[in-house]
């Protein structure tokens, strides 16, 4: 099964890098979900996600001949989209703090929040541990909000944050 895949997308960046608009739209069709949630947990707003989203796809398809294969597709794919997501933080000039995880209290009771899902309005307790949880990522170092995303909420491997972020697995 892993040969297979493996073989498959090899074969979908061959399609790419002849430029086949149909491998295209199958390669947005297998990536779009997750590099706009990846995107979104980085920006915090649908709009800015989707934008980037796209961007992340434009630079996939005009970038895609310097793909050399040595990492999946997909890891090469959502490096771009956590690159690009940190670039539009960025321009945003958001404030970077130092701080510790242990602020981030209750982190399993609203982790389904970061990650997409509905907030509750009638409850403003629960609402306020989303705010805090917010507050806390936003206020980690670059690296470390990455680092943490990818592993607590996208459900990474250090192994594969490793290779997204372009570092060692001891650094992660």
């Amino acid at each position: 099964m892993c040969i297979y895949l493996l073989m498959e997308e090899a074969n979908l960046v061959e399609k790419l890098k002849k430029g086949d608009q149909a491998a295209y739209a199958d390669l947005v069709g297998l990536y779009a979900v997750r590099v706009l949630n990846t995107c979104y947990r980085f920006l915090l707003d649908k709009e800015d996600a989707e934008d980037i989203s796209q961007e992340v796809f434009l630079e996939v398809f005009q970038s895609v001949h310097s793909f050399k294969g040595d990492a999946k597709l997909s890891t090469w794919i959502y490096r771009i989209a956590v690159s690009r997501s940190l670039d539009a933080l960025k321009k945003r000039n958001r404030k970077r703090r130092i701080s510790s995880l242990g602020k981030m209290l209750l982190l399993d009771e609203v982790s389904h929040w970061i990650a997409g899902g509905v907030m509750p309005d009638k409850h403003i307790h629960e609402k306020e541990k989303y705010q805090e949880v917010m507050h806390a990522l936003d206020s980690l170092p670059e690296n470390q909000r990455v680092a943490f995303t990818l592993s607590k909420i996208d459900g990474y491997t250090n192994s594969e944050i490793a290779e997204i972020m372009d570092t060692t697995t001891v650094a992660v």
